[in-house]
């Protein structure tokens, strides 16, 4: 989505435009790589700053409005990062996909006049995918990669060591079993609950490849490793919070 977006500035502002990625441990391994590999294909200028959601006790406690703490800090660096300040308006990769599930962080675009234009165009995912096929973007059917933070259960505090864990078991499973498209909850510090497509199910529970999974979460400090038979789900974790109102940011 952001890929779209910074591709649709480059197009219509050049050298006024300028993409910018947050560097922290909730980012995934080899996440800030590809994000330096597009910019570089769509030719836009591209700036990484470091984010210290890490310190904010609101984010780290990890309750339903985690990501709200994590955009208002981001959006707080952006607007006092001396590289920022010639720009006027700041957007996001945020799609009307997004308002039918919950989006604290969304509160805090609004609330830092942070615009959404995939939204304001009334883009879907489908539709951005699309279009970044139509542009020729590597990243058109990339699968959803939300932060690591989000597969750590609400309630459960969020720290880097314990992201570097979730983020080392979703490494492993896709180098060893080719699934693109999978997530390594942690629902409590030594408990890993995997989702995969259900049609992947299967291969997971050979003897050989169990053996292997059980091996290495067991080394990366899990004492329990699940496999969800539900399969995988996005924003699964989401099923423990109480039904909220859907924040518009039209």
């Amino acid at each position: 989505d952001s890929a779209v977006v910074a591709k649709a500035a480059a197009l219509a502002c050049g050298e006024n435009a300028l993409a910018v990625t947050a560097q922290s441990p909730s980012l995934a391994q080899g996440e800030l790589d590809e994000a330096r590999r597009v910019a570089e294909l769509i030719d836009i200028r591209h700036l990484v700053i470091r984010t210290d959601e890490f310190q904010q006790a609101g984010y780290v406690q990890n309750a339903g409005d985690r990501c709200y703490f994590c955009k208002s800090e981001l959006y707080l660096q952006m607007s006092r990062h001396a590289d920022l300040r010639e720009f006027d308006i700041f957007v996001n990769g945020a799609n009307t996909d997004d308002l039918g599930d919950y989006r604290p962080g969304m509160q805090a675009a609004r609330e830092n006049a942070v615009r959404s234009p995939l939204i304001e165009a009334g883009l879907s995912k489908a539709d951005v995918r699309e279009l970044a096929r139509a542009w020729d973007l590597p990243v058109w059917d990339k699968p959803a990669a939300p932060c690591l933070s989000s597969r750590i259960a609400y309630g459960v505090e969020v720290t880097p060591e314990r992201v570097a864990r979730v983020d080392a078991g979703e490494r492993f499973l896709r180098e060893r079993f080719g699934i693109r498209e999978l997530r390594v909850r942690l629902q409590s510090n030594d408990l890993a609950r995997i989702e995969v497509p259900a049609g992947d199910i299967e291969q997971l529970t050979a003897a050989d490849a169990r053996q292997s999974i059980v091996e290495r979460f067991t080394d990366l400090g899990f004492r329990y490793v699940t496999l969800d038979l539900q399969g995988f789900r996005s924003g699964s974790m989401n099923a423990a919070l109480p039904i909220v109102e859907t924040i518009d940011v039209r």
